[in-house]
């Protein structure tokens, strides 16, 4: 792991995340109000040891709202980045080492869902299912697996005639050994760094369709909703924007600098091959 953190990317990206998990973890085992408790002798309330953060314009505690929208934040980019890595990297695994029909069926399919924008996609499904996260969760899967199975296609695709997996087939290895264990093995810190990006995206597409109204519903809170919500008392209360925006900013970069960080160690250890 030392020529990880010695990438300032990596390291910066790594401290940022530390930084959310913290949040996240401290929310989920000592929340200090309840994230829907109305004060409204107390609203919009400046920093205090009672309030660290303050309070809203209802008067609940912006930290403890926070806490929870952080983590719904990174529970849908989790669930996002795992549907989008299971269903979209066989396919392009598939696509990429059989070639053929096959890989050009795949490929017109991938590269029609590229070309409608994601944005679109979710409005479409919410439009249809109503807003949910089960409904963000699809929409933003959708949006992130022709990511990974382009990736995985373009890894499997080259990798198939490299004579370490040559020499493989003639000492009898099936096909299913070798797409999981020998080519995998090559594919995944690309896949990696398309996880991580990936997981910035859509922390910043449930932001916006949550700005919007149309992301995480109330009473849950959300990044997003919190900034729509704050924009009315900017002038009155700056903080109150700033915080739940900051954190967006925090999370997305965290993602974005891990995954430049893991590209770059990639791409020299490619290099000293």
């Amino acid at each position: 792991m030392k020529k990880y953190f010695k990438n300032k990317n990596f390291l910066f990206g790594f401290l940022f995340l530390l930084f959310i998990l913290i949040v996240v973890i401290w929310g989920i085992f000592a929340l200090p109000y309840d994230i829907n408790e109305i004060d409204i002798k107390n609203k919009l309330a400046s920093f205090s040891l009672a309030h660290l953060l303050g309070t809203d314009h209802l008067g609940r505690d912006i930290l403890s709202r926070i806490m929870v929208g952080t983590r719904l934040s990174v529970s849908i980019g989790f669930y996002v980045v795992l549907l989008g890595f299971l269903i979209g990297t066989p396919i392009g695994a598939i696509a990429g080492y059989f070639g053929g029909i096959i890989d050009e069926i795949i490929k017109k399919i991938i590269d029609t869902l590229m070309a409608f924008p994601g944005v679109l996609i979710a409005l479409m499904l919410i439009a249809v299912f109503g807003s949910n996260t089960k409904t963000i969760i699809i929409a933003l899967t959708i949006m992130s697996v022709p990511r990974f199975s382009r990736m995985a296609r373009g890894g499997y695709y080259t990798y198939k005639e490299s004579p370490f997996i040559l020499a493989t087939k003639a000492r009898g290895a099936s096909t299913f050994r070798i797409m999981i264990i020998h080519i995998f093995n090559h594919v995944f810190g690309e896949l990696l760094v398309t996880a991580s990006l990936t997981f910035a995206s859509a922390v910043i597409a449930e932001a916006g369709l949550s700005y919007l109204g149309l992301g995480i519903q109330p009473p849950n809170p959300s990044l997003g909703k919190m900034v729509s919500e704050a924009q009315a008392y900017i002038l009155q209360k700056p903080s109150y924007v700033i915080v739940p925006a900051l954190f967006i900013v925090i999370l997305v970069m965290g993602f974005n600098l891990l995954g430049d960080g893991i590209n770059k160690i990639i791409e020299e250890d490619k290099e000293n091959e």
